[in-house]
């Protein structure tokens, strides 16, 4: 049996904090967006398709989760009237989402909870502490990215 090394122990550690820290922010975003009939996952969505018309299968590409998951959270905020679907001219059969004013009063609304949220989750942490960690984060996410997946199977 292998041994993990002082980094490979680390890093398992960050995970299992990561992976706490997910389902802690999951729980979070559902308490801002309850208010307006939301999710934490129709919230990352509706923030994907807010900056312009957007396929499924685009949002679920920067979100890193199935094209069949986004589509059953879409068609959830297609039903309550977040979204509409528009033909889109680049592909017959894909639909770009598209926000509605009722998505965009609601989206509104949780981005202005959320910042004051933040504010005060993040007052007794310092600022390089924080900027640290957003970089080991993503040099995190561009390893794994670049990540063999044949190494796992070794």
């Amino acid at each position: 049996m292998n041994k993990p090394s002082a980094n490979g122990s680390a890093f398992t550690e960050l995970i299992l904090e990561v992976f706490r820290l997910n389902g802690l922010l999951l729980e979070a975003g559902d308490r801002l967006t309850h208010p307006v009939g939301l999710s934490s996952a129709r919230w990352q969505v509706l923030g994907v398709v807010e900056h312009q018309p957007t396929p499924v299968a685009h949002v679920a590409r920067i979100m890193g989760l199935t094209r069949q998951s986004v589509q059953q959270t879409a068609d959830a905020l297609a039903s309550d009237g977040f979204i509409t679907y528009t033909d889109n001219p680049h592909h017959r059969r894909a639909k770009l989402m598209t926000i509605t004013p009722k998505g965009r009063k609601a989206l509104d609304y949780i981005q202005k909870c959320q910042i004051d949220w933040a504010n005060r989750v993040s007052e007794t942490v310092s600022l390089e502490a924080l900027e640290t960690a957003i970089t080991v984060l993503r040099q995190l996410q561009e390893r794994l990215e670049c990540y063999e997946t044949d190494e796992l199977d070794e």
